[in-house]
């Protein structure tokens, strides 16, 4: 009988990686429901990323049982997350563009200017929640100018897109799935009247660069802009939030890896990729079986749903030396944050080129870095993420 892991444990959600040790000293597999296995080793969840017998498109009953019947369930179905080839590979290649690491470097200066108007307040204060000053505004400004959205929705974007992630997991909550279900609803309507807008006076963003896209005479259908755009919009900013969040917690954690890169700035890219390892802001990502896998000795029949645990793999011990320990010098980091093979994440390079730019600053900007308060972690949410995180600076 495989090891049984209770994803809802509270301490697994405050911290589940002795849950993780654990599950992987007893084998690859371990069970997450009827139906459903978790692949907690390295080595199987980086094979898997990049096999072709999974798929990430799931029968509509899924997402129906998953969120409830409703918008919600129609635009996850929509989405390039949750599509296989070919659909998949065209929505990706058009939606891309606007992420290319071009499109970023050029966004970098401002970014920098972002980052230094939204804490200068908090440097004269002498503190702030670096959650709400920082770390769900900055990716918020950043990715509302790569996609044309205007400052005056900023706010009612992000709280819808924040409802709206809330239904990323794998069951979603009663109370939860309304307000998924109007987030969808707002957010198609507001960003549909963006595109009638764009395409009678089109600009230099996502949007204008979406409706002028073409493949090889293939361009994108109206609905697939609308809920690409959305879930872009989402997923161009939730990574980095919990990035930033978590990148500043483990240095109030590890306060001695903090002054190794006092020492030596030029860390600071390796530290954020250890941020990623040491607390993924998603912890697993979900695929549908549709052929038959044998994962050591365990054979996985077709129609069975695979957790390919990232949280795990970034810990496990074979690959990592000293997992458990905060390293932000490690050379050897091929952690599995990013997902990969075709379902690859899009924002990766725009969450690491804010990452950097933020604790660029941190090294610049103070010589002190202390907890003001504890930490409040949020655990309505299938991310790794905080609520609050109070934090005295000098």
């Amino acid at each position: 009988m495989l090891p049984r892991f209770d994803a809802l444990d509270p301490a697994v959600l405050e911290y589940p990686y002795p849950a993780y040790a654990k599950l992987r000293a007893e084998g690859p597999l371990c069970r997450f429901g009827p139906g459903a296995y978790g692949v907690t080793r390295h080595a199987d969840v980086l094979a898997l990323q990049r096999d072709p017998r999974l798929g990430s498109e799931f029968p509509d009953q899924y997402h129906h049982l998953s969120v409830g019947d409703g918008p919600a369930s129609a635009f996850f179905q929509r989405i390039m997350l949750y599509r296989d080839p070919p659909d998949h590979t065209r929505l990706r290649k058009l939606v891309g563009k606007a992420f290319t690491p071009a499109v970023v470097r050029r966004l970098r200066a401002h970014i920098e200017t972002l980052v230094e108007e939204l804490m200068a307040p908090a440097l004269k204060a002498g503190g702030c929640d670096i959650v709400s000053t920082l770390a769900y505004p900055l990716p918020v400004l950043v990715i509302s100018k790569l996609m044309g959205i205007p400052p005056n929705a900023h706010d009612d974007v992000r709280r819808h897109s924040i409802r709206l992630g809330r239904a990323f997991s794998a069951i979603v909550p009663q109370n939860a799935r309304e307000e998924a279900h109007e987030a969808v609803r707002w957010l198609r309507t507001y960003i549909g009247q963006l595109l009638d807008a764009r395409r009678e006076n089109p600009g230099e963003d996502l949007l204008s660069d979406l409706l002028r896209a073409e493949d090889d005479g293939d361009t994108l259908t109206h609905e697939e802009i609308v809920d690409n755009t959305v879930f872009s919009f989402f997923a161009g900013f939730e990574t980095t939030v919990h990035l930033i969040t978590n990148g500043f917690a483990l240095l109030l954690r590890y306060p001695e890896q903090l002054e190794r890169l006092r020492r030596d700035p030029s860390l600071v890219p390796a530290a954020v990729e250890e941020f990623l390892r040491f607390e993924a802001p998603i912890q697993g990502t979900a695929r549908l079986v549709h052929e038959a896998v044998e994962i050591g000795g365990h054979k996985v029949r077709a129609g069975r749903v695979l957790v390919l645990m990232l949280g795990s793999a970034n810990h496990d011990e074979t690959v990592f030396d000293n997992p458990e320990q905060l390293d932000v010098g490690r050379a050897k980091n091929p952690h599995t944050t990013f997902g990969g093979g075709g379902h690859l994440c899009l924002g990766a390079f725009l969450a690491r080129t804010e990452g950097q730019v933020v604790f660029e600053w941190l090294l610049r900007h103070t010589t002190q870095l202390k907890a003001a308060g504890d930490p409040v972690r949020e655990i309505d949410t299938p991310f790794r993420a905080y609520e609050s995180l109070p934090v005295a600076l000098s």
